[in-house]
């Protein structure tokens, strides 16, 4: 009899679980640890961002669900791993042994890394439906008297997808309220260039995302570091290719979403052998992590080096689509299908996976 524990219950950890049971003996025991009882669909918060979605619509009770696929549920949240010892410490004081460990936790948010970001602050965030909420609630305020938006992704970050796609919903939905006109909308983000997303450019994803913005009316300022943000104005300096300081924007705003830097969860960060200098996991080609190698790693928990050297800290965005393959028992194999698809820019990557893992 083995204890396999999975640390987090979003998109990668309860696929993660799902695999691991139906693959399990009888005798082992499968246990999911959560900090709560809800999943949310998190590519679903820029939708809740504008009031698109209620929270409601992207949410499911994990408890019976869990039930029903034999797999035992722990929400009380994990304070802290300790791989030599195999144990995990849990936030309600107690401990539970392992065998084996999946680390799905997905990222902490580093919003103090900069001064005034974050939804505590002066900038909202949609990387949690909690914050997408308040982020749908200041936008309802903002629309009463509106002005300057500005939109992106600060230094570090490295999920560049959403910003984009919030962007293009803040355009929609202020054409829909008629209120278009009386918004500049500024795109910042730390990439060398628009569409740049990370992974230096997919196809022509600088030329199409270039057209778009120039559509919509989103002007752009690439190789962007937030210095600071204030009250209704942002400070960014914007680098030459050497990184040095080209010029310095004061950007007004009345209404600012930017995605922040990730980093490993406390849970795990610092932990030698186990994370990089920023708490990500280590791992191998079969998501092992070659110290402790009953641990393993997947989804946005797990270190990824950049593509390549970039101005201004660029990170490598872990997609939806990437998390669901790290889940997968033959991850390896499908990682590799799907990154020779992306790169040849042929064929629908996902109907080579198994129809379960199909949006």
């Amino acid at each position: 009899m083995a204890t396999i524990a999975i640390v987090g219950a979003g998109l990668g950890g309860v696929l993660a679980a799902y695999e691991i049971k139906a693959e399990a003996r009888a005798s082992d025991r499968v246990v999911l640890i959560s900090k709560g009882d809800t999943y949310h669909f998190v590519p679903s918060n820029p939708w809740v961002g504008v009031g698109w979605r209620d929270r409601e619509a992207i949410e499911v009770n994990l408890p019976p669900v869990m039930t029903r696929k034999g797999i035992d549920f722990v929400s009380v949240g994990a304070k802290r791993v300790h791989p030599a010892e195999n144990q995990l410490e849990l936030n309600d004081g107690s401990s539970l042994a392992y065998d084996y460990l999946v680390i799905a936790t997905g990222p902490d948010l580093a919003f103090d890394e900069i001064e005034g970001l974050g939804p505590e602050h002066f900038t909202q965030s949609i990387c949690h439906v909690d914050h997408a909420e308040r982020a749908a609630t200041a936008f309802d305020a903002f629309c009463e008297a509106p002005g300057p938006i500005i939109v992106g992704a600060v230094q570090g970050a490295s999920c560049y997808g959403p910003a984009y796609e919030f962007a293009m919903i803040l355009d929609t939905e202020l054409r829909r309220r008629k209120l278009r006109d009386q918004v500049p909308m500024t795109f910042v983000t730390a990439e060398p260039y628009v569409g740049h997303l990370g992974l230096d450019g997919v196809g022509d994803t600088k030329g199409l995302l270039e057209s778009e913005m120039r559509e919509r009316h989103v002007k752009w300022i690439t190789n962007a570091r937030v210095a600071k943000v204030e009250q209704d104005k942002m400070i960014v300096e914007e680098l030459n290719e050497e990184g040095a300081i080209k010029q310095t924007h004061e950007l007004p705003f009345k209404y600012s979403m930017m995605l922040p830097a990730f980093r490993g969860v406390p849970a795990i960060i610092g932990l030698e052998g186990l994370v990089n200098p920023r708490g990500f996991v280590l791992v191998d080609k079969h998501q092992r992590n070659p110290t402790y190698p009953n641990v393993f790693g997947i989804g946005v928990a797990v270190a990824i080096p950049p593509t390549g050297k970039t101005p201004v800290p660029v990170g490598v965005p872990k997609t939806g689509f990437m998390i669901e393959i790290d889940g997968h028992r033959d991850s390896e194999e499908h990682r590799r299908a799907a990154a020779q698809q992306v790169a040849r820019g042929t064929g629908n990557v996902e109907r080579r996976l198994p129809r379960r893992f199909r949006r």
